[in-house]
């Protein structure tokens, strides 16, 4: 029997194809595209940045992403954003003094991280809540992030699951908000930790 109909939304930004990959491993049918109607008529879909946050989001406006999120969320469809691609939900972003609007799904701001080296890359753990559907196979595994800006703060729903990760200072490393889920790290380049983050995001579907 196929698995859930995931698209990876090809907005300019992102590492799709090792996102497609890992998807597919975790059970679903994946597609690359950037097609709204594809987006939108999808099981799921996952949005996936790398590098600036003005950039991406410039990448998403063009292919009409923030109207496509807002629909599915509104209809309890789920989202699962990764690395710049979650932090675009929040409010907005702060990178060298430029401030640019995000997706608003959640209050707040991402900025620069108050660690001595930048970016943040390589392996990290994670404090997960208890209750956590993504974190529900992973023990004290590590995951990988390379970034240099995150959300600092949690403003955002209380009843939101939210794990944290320390680099200078503790940030918001994943959210489990409803519908909307979304990891700091990569779980496409997180080994057997990152594709069980990925197995339960396809099984809720």
């Amino acid at each position: 029997m196929a698995g859930p109909r995931v698209v990876v939304l090809d907005h300019g930004s992102g590492n799709l194809r090792s996102a497609e990959r890992a998807l597919t491993r975790a059970g679903a049918e994946v597609s690359v595209t950037g097609d709204a109607a594809a987006a939108e008529g999808a099981d799921g879909l996952v949005v996936p940045g790398v590098g600036a946050f003005a950039a991406c989001m410039a990448g998403l406006r063009d292919v009409g992403a923030p109207q496509v999120v807002g629909r599915r969320l509104d209809a309890g469809r789920p989202v699962l954003g990764i690395c710049v691609g979650m932090q675009v939900l929040f409010g907005c972003g702060d990178e060298h003094g430029q401030r640019t609007e995000g997706l608003g799904r959640w209050p707040g701001t991402v900025e620069r991280l108050p660690a001595p080296v930048l970016p943040h890359m390589g392996w990290n753990t994670v404090r997960s809540p208890a209750g956590s559907r993504l974190f529900a196979e992973v023990g004290d595994e590590r995951f990988y992030f390379v970034h240099s800006y995150a959300a600092l703060a949690w403003a955002g729903p209380p009843e939101a699951a939210v794990t944290w990760s320390e680099h200078g200072a503790p940030f918001v490393a994943a959210v489990e908000d409803g519908p909307l889920s979304a990891t700091q790290f990569h779980p496409e380049k997180s080994g057997d930790a990152g594709a069980a983050v990925l197995r339960a995001w396809v099984g809720s579907l």
